[in-house]
Order: C-alpha cells, then sequence, then structure tokens
C-alpha cells in the first residue's frame, strides 16, 4: 500500500489517518507536503467541527522516514514544520488518538493538536538528537509549553521514549484509555466537541496561544452570532443549545 494521508467526515468529525504500513506509518515528504491542503479543505467545510488525528493500525506514527532526508534534510524540514503549522492553526478542536510509537514527527504532529489522547502501551519520543538534527524553533517552544522546560530537555536531549505514565503527568497527553477503549473514548468525547459553541473554542484557541490583540475582534462576532443568547436560552429551556455559528475565512 501507498504511503498516504486518508481522511472521512463523519457527524461532523473529520478524521486523518497517517498510512505508512511498511515503516509504522513514518512520514514521508509527499505526506508532509500533502497536509496543509488538507488541512485548508477540512477548515473551509462548514461540516466538520472537529478534526482527529490518528495512525493506521497499531502505530500512531514512527516520525519521519529517513530516507526522505538524505537528499536535503532542510527542505524536508521545511516540509515537516509547514505540516506542524498548518496543523496548530487549523481554527477547530483538534485531537490526535495515539496508538504505538508516536515518535519524532509523530510526537511533533501530536504536540501540535490541542488535544492528545493514548492507549495504554503507547510509547512518546522526541528524537533529533540521534540524527543530529535541530529541532525548530516552533516544535521545540510548542513542547515546552506542552511539558514544562526540564521535560522538553529530558526528551530532546536524550531521545529516550517515555511511557502513558510519564506522558500523562507530564501533560503531553491528556487522557490514557486501557487497550480497546480509545477508539470509543475519541467518538464520546469528539460528540462532545462538536455539541458546543464554534465560537467559544476558536477564541479560545487563539487566547491558549498567548495571542491578545484580538479581543475586539472575538466580541464582535459574539454579538453578532447568536450564540450566547441561544446558549442562554438553552440553559433556561433545559434543552440542548443549536449553536449555527461556524469559523470564515475572514477569522
Amino acid at each position: 500500500m501507498e504511503p498516504q494521508l486518508l481522511h472521512s467526515v463523519t457527524d461532523s468529525v473529520a478524521t486523518v489517518v497517517i498510512r505508512h504500513p511498511a515503516k509504522r506509518n513514518a512520514m514521508t515528504a509527499a505526506m508532509w507536503g500533502s497536509l496543509p491542503p488538507l488541512l485548508e479543505t477540512l477548515a473551509a467545510d462548514p461540516e466538520v467541527r472537529a478534526l482527529v488525528l490518528t495512525g493506521a493500525g497499531a502505530t500512531f506514527c514512527a516520525g519521519a522516514d529517513i530516507s526522505t532526508l538524505r537528499g536535503s534534510p532542510a527542505e524536508a524540514q521545511r516540509l515537516a514544520v509547514a505540516a506542524e503549522e498548518s496543523l496548530a492553526a487549523f481554527p477547530k478542536p483538534t485531537l490526535a488518538a495515539v496508538r504505538g510509537h508516536c515518535v519524532g514527527g509523530g510526537a511533533q504532529l501530536a504536540a501540535a493538536c490541542d488535544l492528545r489522547f493514548a492507549e495504554e502501551g503507547a510509547r512518546f519520543g522526541v528524537t533529533p538528537a540521534k540524527l543530529g538534527i535541530v529541532y525548530p524553533a516552533s516544535a521545540t517552544r510548542r513542547l515546552v509549553s506542552l511539558v514544562g522546560p526540564a521535560t522538553a530537555k529530558y526528551l530532546l536531549f536524550s531521545g529516550e521514549l517515555i511511557d502513558t505514565g510519564r506522558a500523562l503527568r507530564t501533560g503531553l497527553v491528556d487522557e490514557v484509555l486501557p487497550e480497546g477503549e480509545l477508539d470509543r473514548r475519541v467518538a464520546e468525547f469528539t460528540r462532545v466537541l462538536v455539541s458546543r459553541s464554534q465560537l467559544t473554542q476558536a477564541a479560545a484557541k487563539e487566547f491558549t496561544t498567548g495571542r491578545t490583540d484580538r479581543d475586539a475582534h472575538w466580541s464582535e462576532r459574539a454579538r453578532q452570532s447568536g450564540d450566547t443568547a441561544e446558549g442562554v436560552a438553552a440553559f433556561l429551556e433545559r434543552r440542548t443549545p443549536r449553536f449555527n455559528w461556524t469559523v470564515s475565512a475572514s477569522d
């Protein structure tokens, strides 16, 4: 089977699957390059209200396909950073569903998601020190924001893998599920996400990255959207709210 990114949309949730079975879902240069335009398409789809990134089979992603580094390591890293940044900038909630190895470029992609759920037995590692590669500044800052400077240095300096227990304690993952329970929990949680206000989620995504210069923008969007009125009315009427506001290109 050719290495590729598969995608589908079901019940307002887009699922992107990393598939490269010959190399434990390692990302090729072509896969890195295809992720930004795919995410752009999914972001523009009004049906999509959340996105799940996962790997085919029993592993998430074993990193970059090393064979793609032989020609131009700098170009391979540029593609990886562009893919990571496009995932981090996706305007709707993103969740990495992790089984097996989540290493190198795979950990980079998982860290770029808003949330990470992992199955027991998953292993995480950031491994550029094994290859003599300088980890990108943007990816380093993102890792530090998740796990703190000490754990980021442990991962980056050593390239050692950590288990789900340590990943949970340090904030690298948000939930750890028993074997066989990951898909059920991800489906359950994404149903919650798509039922909530996309306006609240989009603004929160910006604010939690430290960007606060658009407070007036989001206040105006809230005034125009009707989400607040609907949320209050649904609360008073003891019913499920029907939020209609969706992210647009102007946001």
